[in-house]
């Protein structure tokens, strides 16, 4: 795991992504947890990253330029979701059974097969990822929930992924109405992957909470409270969030009190010290 985080090269990463998750499923990895994650995955030193607040703001993709520029921003997107994915499972392994791995997993080997796909595209474009500047809030979100395995469920998959759920079929339409099938084909075979991968939190939220007699709703609401300062309102894409689990029950409270809250993450992803999981 701490092999693909510290691994900056895009093509690199995404080849011992795809290398890490085709070990663990043909059992060639060791289920251990006795090597620390890195406080923060390496980089290429292309794109720039940014804070959110510096970013320039996107348009609508009216413009072939203003389409590279989003695609780019959801490359850089699933590019850094390839870390969160590893991240999840060195960091917390330890706390839940195998099963909990071979989901994670699975889901590192579809974001990098997803940052694939955007790259290829932005150079059939004549671009190429690294372009332009990216911001650095989705692994300010890993910062911020690194000490606790609930809060990384509650805020990466169920608020952060979960609004890509919400964005992604608008962003398609975009695509589509200029004429771009191939972009819009690509993100709609994200969307439904996305779908699992907001799945996967849910399920395993609610398994911890259950083990805890808590609540998954209220102690939803309690770790989003805590750990996310963005906003989180609609229009919220509510088929999709129900096919992944994320019920209304979670979100409809809880937007209400966000709807006015400034943004620290993008709105687009303290118990015993945890272990992270060794790999070869």
């Amino acid at each position: 795991m701490r092999g693909v985080l510290g691994t900056a090269d895009p093509a690199a990463k995404v080849k011992a992504a795809r290398r890490a998750a085709r070990d663990w499923r043909l059992g060639r990895l060791d289920w251990r947890f006795d090597i620390a994650m890195p406080a923060r995955p390496a980089r290429p030193d292309k794109p720039e990253l940014l804070p959110p607040s510096r970013m320039a703001k996107r348009g609508k993709g009216g413009t072939e330029a203003g389409r590279i520029a989003l695609i780019h921003a959801l490359a850089h997107i699933e590019f850094v979701a390839i870390d969160l994915a590893f991240d999840l499972v060195g960091r917390f392994g330890a706390h839940f059974p195998r099963t909990f791995a071979d989901d994670w997993m699975k889901v590192a080997a579809e974001e990098a097969m997803h940052f694939a796909l955007l790259d290829r595209r932005l150079h059939r474009l004549g671009s190429f990822y690294g372009a332009h500047p990216a911001h650095d809030g989705l692994w300010e979100a890993a910062e911020e929930t690194a000490h606790d395995p609930l809060a990384r469920l509650a805020i990466v998959p169920m608020v952060l992924e979960a609004r890509g759920l919400d964005i992604t079929p608008q962003t398609m339409a975009r695509f589509a109405a200029a004429g771009d099938m191939k972009t819009a084909n690509i993100l709609n075979r994200i969307l439904n992957d996305e779908v699992r991968h907001v799945a996967a939190g849910v399920r395993w939220f609610n398994q911890a909470c259950a083990i805890r007699g808590d609540s998954p709703a209220k102690a939803w609401a309690a770790l989003v409270a805590t750990h996310f300062r963005g906003s989180l309102k609609p229009p919220f894409n509510d088929s999709a969030r129900a096919a992944a689990g994320l019920t209304k029950d979670f979100y409809e409270v809880v937007a209400q009190s966000h709807a006015h809250l400034p943004g620290k993450f993008p709105s687009s992803r303290e118990g015993p010290k945890p272990r992270a999981a060794s790999s070869n």
